[in-house]
């Protein structure tokens, strides 16, 4: 059953991923289409304000899940619903929060925004925009996360794919009969608000977990310290847009916005392959086989940097040529900025691989140790930031970005390599040359190669299906001289599923 429930959480995050490909794409760009990118721009900005609020929920949700790791694996019922008590009483006070959170920026926001729109409009979109999200933290978040430790991550999946294409289906209708934005977002809204129901009803269900009548003074070890490494995070994820939003314009922030949902999209996309597998190594961790987890993530690791290299040098190529089919018939501002995209394609990979680490790390619960390295990446991220945007607007935001990023990969990976995996640096640095050296072929054989000439989808289609091919056996190829034996045992896990898959 445990294989099964890997094998399921792979399987239904590859379909949500594309179905968030799908929908990530068609609704901001109907959006910009029918209201223009002023109002993509501002619909972006509010709803990175918004998620600020996540920095709450991320830091103490990690260490929620790691803490749920060592009661699951000894079948300890009691001690999960004290835990998850207690941590309902803390999501609860955060839904709380962030209602004065959402009053203090429907007082900020309209006074920035005021050039270009009415308090009334800016007021009601922070308003629909947050609907959703209270829902999800004083209803649903301690369920997800108890879904996640407990390895049913596809279940999560499944909701989101089925409220992602309803969303999507309405959403179209609407922009088509031409309805305000407001209404828009408020439809989105509520239908995301059946997320965090449904996972209530089914843990409620298939657990027999009923919090109503548990008394706990559990007390989460180290959520003080999970918070901060969060706050950093999320400073961090969010710098580049509170940056342009106050010394930019919102048309640059919809320029921003249209690369994020491809640089995000890629990192979701390798997600889904590993969905999952965090609570998987959390279990072993919980288990202390050591032995085990080395041997394990060994594998996870090389096959992680094999599809993660192959995806983000196609991307590298390609980005520029897609944002100019995206954007063809959008005239209120230009989005083709080409060293834009390179270093924010680069700064997106590096944080892709590091997340393995990263991952290792949050399972462990070694939040403590690896906090200053969070808080420095945010600090760089911003004072950078803000020295290049003046000068450099967009590419000043991007290097930034890219520095931090590079700074926090280097100190997670070999915090990781030290302290939790107990082996040497060398091996990550390996791998790094290896994805130099493999980043250097690709470009220098796209650059001789004869191409098709991109005017549509399909002309971008085809390349990006010639590119692909030639970068996966590139990497395989390279990567077969030094980890043959890994790319074996990947090779034959993957037969071994395909054999399982038809009996």
């Amino acid at each position: 059953m445990k294989k099964n429930k890997v094998f399921y959480n792979i399987i239904f995050s590859i379909i949500l991923q594309f179905v968030t490909i799908l929908c990530s794409f068609i609704v901001p760009k109907l959006i910009i289409g029918s209201y223009g990118s002023s109002v993509n721009g501002l619909i972006t900005s509010i709803s990175q304000f918004l998620a600020f609020i996540t920095l709450l929920e991320a830091g103490f949700g990690p260490v929620v899940k790691s803490s749920l790791y060592k009661p699951i694996v000894n079948s300890n019922k009691n001690e999960i619903e004290k835990l998850l008590k207690s941590s309902e009483r803390i999501f609860k006070k955060i839904s709380y929060f962030f209602i004065l959170y959402v009053v203090i920026l429907s007082i900020i926001l309209p006074l920035r925004f005021a050039s270009e729109y009415d308090n009334i409009f800016t007021i009601s979109l922070i308003i629909i925009i947050s609907i959703s999200t209270f829902f999800e933290y004083y209803l649903g978040m301690v369920y997800k996360l108890y879904l996640q430790a407990e390895q049913r991550t596809y279940v999560i999946a499944i909701i989101q794919i089925i409220t992602l294409i309803l969303n999507t289906i309405i959403v179209c209708l609407l922009i088509y009969f031409k309805q305000s934005i407001q209404l828009v977002k408020l439809v989105s809204s509520l239908i995301f608000i059946l997320r965090p129901i449904i996972q209530y009803l089914f843990v409620k269900k298939k657990y027999k977990i009923n919090l109503k009548n548990v008394e706990s003074d559990f007390e989460i070890e180290q959520k003080w310290d999970g918070l901060a490494q969060h706050i950093a995070y999320i400073a961090h994820n969010n710098a580049d847009v509170v940056i342009l939003t106050f010394c930019g314009n919102l048309a640059l922030v919809s320029v921003y916005s249209v690369y994020s949902i491809i640089a995000n999209t890629l990192r979701n996309i390798i997600q889904s392959f590993v969905g999952g597998l965090d609570a998987y190594f959390g279990i072993v961790i919980a288990k202390m086989d050591y032995k085990k987890l080395n041997n394990k993530f060994r594998i996870y690791e090389c096959f992680y940097f094999i599809i993660s290299t192959i995806v983000f040098s196609c991307a590298l190529l390609l980005i520029v040529p897609f944002v100019k089919i995206y954007t063809k018939n959008i005239t209120d501002i230009n989005y083709i900025e080409p060293l834009f995209a390179i270093i924010i394609i680069l700064s997106k990979f590096i944080q892709v691989i590091r997340q393995p680490y990263y991952d290792l790390v949050k399972v462990a619960g070694h939040f403590k140790e690896t906090r200053k390295g969070a808080i420095i990446e945010a600090l760089s991220n911003v004072i950078i930031s803000i020295l290049l945007v003046f000068k450099f607007g967009l590419v000043g935001v991007a290097i930034g970005t890219l520095v931090a990023m590079s700074i926090r990969t280097i100190e997670i990976a070999y915090y990781t390599h030290k302290y939790i995996l107990n082996r040497s640096i060398i091996n990550f640095i390996k791998l790094m040359i290896l994805i130099i050296i493999e980043f250097l072929i690709i470009i220098f054989i796209y650059s001789i190669m004869p191409k098709i000439i991109i005017n549509n989808y399909f002309d971008w289609i085809m390349e990006a299906i010639i590119l692909f091919i030639i970068s996966s056996i590139i990497i395989i190829l390279i990567n077969s001289l030094f980890y043959r034996e890994e790319l074996k045992i990947i090779i034959n896990k993957i037969k071994q599923n395909r054999r399982n898959s038809y009996d």
